[in-house]
């Protein structure tokens, strides 16, 4: 079989599929993805026996939903554990290291940076644009000088989460599909599939739960399509930060991971009222974040 050759726009995607490309074999990725599930649900038992043994009673009554700030902290810290499976998968059965899945460091700094910087813009536009509430009002979760204190934490425990997530997704698993198949559906389309089944829970989300999987797949797309323009992961961590930062600091659902938030919504995940609404709003920001990525990209 003939090595794949990129898509013109997808160029800079060779960067980080290259050290890959020794190692095409689908065996490897399905060991490699072995790997990582045995290390990610082996430490999360050992954390979970932890939290139950000697956690605070606020850390174990939310530690289920992440219905409580302690417990939101650590279950974002934890995501940790898939970066540490990807590191060693990488390592064992593509010989490479970690930081060959993320992208020269430099680069990536500085593309998250201006990506990022791009979306803080757009989110301050789209703040001061109408319509100026969400419907019924906003309900408060966390007192505002609480809040405040525990912002640090919370964004390194986002930056963690959303990382560990675009290292699988749009790292190993989109790497590894790219060193072997030239189309990009596949590359693209299999780890947002996956991504998406992982964001389907049908007991909390109801009907909504196809809606919000279906969103899920689409981020993965713009996802994998900004990281292939790129090289590395830097835009994708952005996008995912924005988003995450907006959604589980500022103001989250209130029936699950809203022990961060600021605000609650005054409806829930399962809701096929006014959250199908807004879902149509967040595809949309969606679409027009990725828009906004792809520009900062051009300096």
């Amino acid at each position: 079989m003939r090595d794949p050759q990129p898509h013109p726009a997808y160029a800079p995607h060779e960067i980080l599929v290259a050290p890959a490309r020794a190692y095409p074999e689908l065996w490897r990725l399905l060991l490699g993805f072995a790997i990582i599930t045995v290390v990610v649900l082996a430490l999360n038992l050992v954390l979970l026996a932890a939290v139950t043994s000697f956690g605070s009673a606020e850390l174990v009554s939310g530690f289920e939903d992440g219905a409580s700030a302690l417990a939101l902290l650590v279950i974002l810290s934890s995501f940790a554990f898939a970066t540490l499976g990807v590191g060693l998968a990488v390592r064992q059965v593509q010989h490479r290291k970690l930081i060959s899945v993320v992208g020269p460091p430099i680069l990536t700094a500085r593309q998250f940076w201006w990506v990022l910087r791009a979306l803080v813009v757009l989110g301050a536009l789209l703040f001061v644009l109408p319509p100026y509430d969400m419907g019924p009002p906003l309900e408060p979760n966390l007192p505002v000088f609480r809040w405040l204190l525990l912002l640090p934490l919370a964004l390194v425990a986002v930056l963690i989460q959303v990382s560990a997530e675009e290292i699988l997704f749009r790292g190993f698993l989109q790497q590894s599909l790219a060193a072997r198949f030239r189309a990009p559906w596949i590359w693209m389309g299999v780890p947002s599939l996956i991504f998406a089944a992982g964001h389907y829970a049908p007991l909390a989300a109801g009907d909504n739960a196809i809606l919000i999987a279906g969103w899920a797949f689409v981020f993965g797309l713009l996802s994998a399509d900004i990281t292939a323009r790129a090289g590395t992961l830097g835009p994708a961590i952005a996008m995912h930060f924005a988003n995450n930062v907006t959604a589980l600091l500022i103001v989250s659902l209130p029936d699950g991971l809203g022990g961060l938030a600021l605000y609650h919504l005054p409806f829930e995940t399962s809701d096929t009222g006014i959250l199908r609404q807004w879902l149509v709003v967040d595809f949309a920001v969606m679409i027009v974040s990725w828009l906004v990525a792809r520009l900062a990209l051009r300096r």
